[in-house]
């Protein structure tokens, strides 16, 4: 009986070692792709490594410029018929007529669009996924202005009075889509007859202009990183939580102000770029983006706010990031029908 028993172990035995499935483990294929972004994009690595392992596609950042450089670079680049990449991240509803018309994205209807409320589904030909959303807003150092027993501005027609003479930086809105958001908070606040006038107005009293985001806040504004000397700045609603989460010792109240009437709602959106030669793997990337993990991920990464359904937000968020109650707005179809020509009118008044 007990030479029975071991010898029907060394038969197991035998057969375990002979089964394919129990050889040493043969590595997954490996799919590289690379993802153009504006110069904000951010992921944790943690997060993209979860996204290699499970899908076997490892992801190329390719940063560059502001969103909207970004983006013309890839029409560009497209147009010549050599894409720079396989997916672009960084399309905002600013922009969003201009990235369709130029017809550079293929078609894709993610299912995990079914977490995305309508609001933020604005492209119905679904060459182009919704994958976060926050406000372009003026931003403010409180301390810069508590120090000088300056009031703080409230209103947009406040920035063009004396006291804020050479205070505000923005960005150009032909190259930035913060800039492009403003210059649209602008047209929607003053309408098409007056919105060159406020801008006579800020140019007489020494806006200053940038050519993207990072230069004006990072570099220009007086919160920023290289300590500028602007104490106001176009920016986003988030820059609250932002203040407090990059301070050592964290404070218990932000630096950092929004000027919340001043605000422009933005969606920023991903797409597969056409000519791509790795589309069933773009596609998974945009998948991925929409994904509880990912979302999670961007708020402390990018400072926005997910679109998808239910995605928890971290406490300094949900303590100091804001939402404007009423942003300013104006229909895509508008956007898209002046944004070059109000773009061109900017550039008259304001840089020549």
């Amino acid at each position: 009986m007990k030479r029975a028993i071991g010898l029907a172990v060394l038969i197991t035995v035998l057969a375990v070692l002979a089964t394919p499935s129990q050889a040493a483990p043969t590595a997954q294929p490996t799919t590289t792709i690379t993802l153009v972004a504006h110069d904000s994009f951010a992921v944790s690595k943690s997060v993209l490594a979860a996204f290699t392992k499970d899908t076997g596609i490892k992801v190329k950042i390719l940063q560059s410029g502001d969103a909207g450089a970004a983006l013309n670079q890839a029409i560009l680049a497209s147009q010549s018929g050599a894409p720079l990449g396989d997916a672009f991240f960084g399309v905002d509803n600013t922009f969003l007529s201009r990235a369709l018309d130029a017809k550079i994205f293929a078609p894709y209807s993610s299912p995990a669009l079914s977490s995305v409320p309508p609001q933020y589904q604005l492209d119905a030909t679904h060459r182009l996924t919704p994958i976060d959303h926050g406000d372009v807003c003026i931003t403010y150092d409180k301390q810069w202005f508590a120090k000088r027993k300056l009031a703080v501005p409230t209103t947009l027609g406040d920035l063009t009075k004396p006291s804020y003479k050479g205070k505000l930086v923005v960005e150009n809105p032909a190259t930035s889509s913060p800039g492009l958001a403003f210059l649209l908070a602008t047209v929607a606040r003053y309408g098409r007859s007056g919105w060159r006038g406020y801008w006579d107005k800020l140019r007489a009293n020494d806006v200053k202009v940038d050519d993207d985001w990072n230069k004006a806040y990072d570099g220009d504004f007086t919160q920023g990183g290289n300590q500028g000397t602007y104490p106001l700045v176009v920016s986003y609603a988030t820059d609250p939580a932002a203040g407090v989460y990059f301070s050592k010792p964290q404070p218990k109240v932000s630096p950092i102000g929004t000027m919340l009437s001043s605000c422009f709602r933005q969606v920023e959106f991903a797409g597969v770029l056409k000519g791509s030669e790795h589309v069933a793997a773009a596609r998974k990337l945009v998948d991925f983006m929409l994904s509880q993990r990912f979302q999670r991920d961007m708020p402390l990464q990018m400072f926005v706010f997910p679109v998808r359904n239910g995605t928890p937000l971290p406490a300094v968020f949900q303590k100091y990031a804001q939402v404007a109650p009423d942003p300013l707005t104006l229909p895509a179809k508008e956007v898209g029908g002046n944004r070059d020509q109000w773009i061109e009118q900017w550039t008259n008044t304001v840089l020549r």
